[in-house]
């Protein structure tokens, strides 16, 4: 089922700036999207309003996203955009609050010396990359960071599990644990900071962009159930395909996003995801977070 958003404009939030008012993409009865630069959005959230960002940039590979944005600048340059975004997106968290950077490793290690000025390191975590091949004079790249700082001691750390891994064939255990197995908890094995379950949507049936890698709703979505609780609040920057706000509306999150690209593969995932949560009032506490008025859209949707 596809979605076509439909704007109806209402009365702004205030009426201190009408004409410089915020106008959001879409919403939900848990978030908010606004079709825009993720700067320019960021310059109006107000310091510590978000619980847990994740974000997942451009790689500067020269990609077109759509909209006619292609992620190709000079190393220095996009660098210093970096720079930018990842201090403001560590501006807006609240103490105690989280931050994932998901990121080439050759770009993670400059990443984390960016954040490390405001924030405190817990992880690099390694996720599997699978379906690559040798580049030159280099060892065969088989994973991507996923950086974990926080805003100071975490506030929130919930231990998360994974189902222990059987064989897809036989249905037994891969491993055997050392003799150990009945030792194990039952609700599962503690997750570790190896994700090997992580490699990107290549399949056309699986993606809601064409042309364009994906991460997984796992990414996303365990970052959020470790660092939130329900009712926190999650910043996306680079919405792309709204895997986070997808797992952040199916957890009880609440959640902020932006996408300077094309927004139909979100407005579809969305719409086809919770039907009767497209286009509600969203529950974030908009006057707070916010320090100009947004203007409310109602997002109709017409199923085609």
């Amino acid at each position: 089922m596809r979605y076509q958003i439909i704007k109806e404009e209402l009365e702004p939030f205030g009426k201190d700036h009408p004409h410089e008012a915020l106008i959001p993409y879409l919403t939900t009865s848990h978030g908010i999207l606004f079709e825009m630069d993720c700067l320019k959005l960021l310059s109006h959230i107000q310091d510590e309003m978000v619980d847990s960002v994740f974000a997942d940039p451009p790689f500067n590979f020269g990609k077109n996203y759509g909209s006619g944005f292609s992620d190709r600048f000079l190393k220095s340059e996009y660098l210093e955009w970096c720079q930018t975004w990842i201090s403001e997106c560590s501006r807006v968290i609240k103490p105690g609050g989280a931050f994932f950077l998901y990121a080439l490793p050759e770009h993670a290690y400059k990443f984390a010396h960016m954040m490390e000025k405001t924030l405190s390191f817990r992880h690099w975590i390694a996720l599997t990359m699978k379906g690559t091949f040798p580049r030159g004079r280099k060892l065969y790249p088989a994973h991507y960071a996923l950086l974990y700082f926080t805003k100071g001691q975490p506030k929130i750390f919930n231990h998360h599990r994974l189902p222990i891994p059987t064989c897809r064939h036989c249905g037994k255990d891969i491993k055997d644990y050392g003799g150990h197995r009945k030792y194990l908890n039952p609700q599962g094995l503690n997750l570790t900071d190896f994700w090997e379950d992580t490699s990107p949507n290549r399949h056309k049936n699986s993606k809601f962009r064409a042309g364009i890698n994906e991460l997984k709703l796992m990414i996303p979505e365990r970052a959020i159930l470790i660092s939130t609780n329900p009712g926190d609040i999650i910043f996306d920057p680079f919405g792309g395909g709204g895997s986070t706000y997808e797992a952040a509306q199916m957890n009880d999150r609440l959640w902020i996003g932006s996408e300077i690209g094309t927004l139909d593969a979100i407005a579809n995932r969305l719409g086809n995801r919770f039907p009767q949560s497209l286009g509600q009032p969203t529950r974030l506490p908009l006057k707070k977070i916010f320090d100009f008025p947004i203007t409310q859209y109602p997002t109709l949707v017409k199923k085609e």
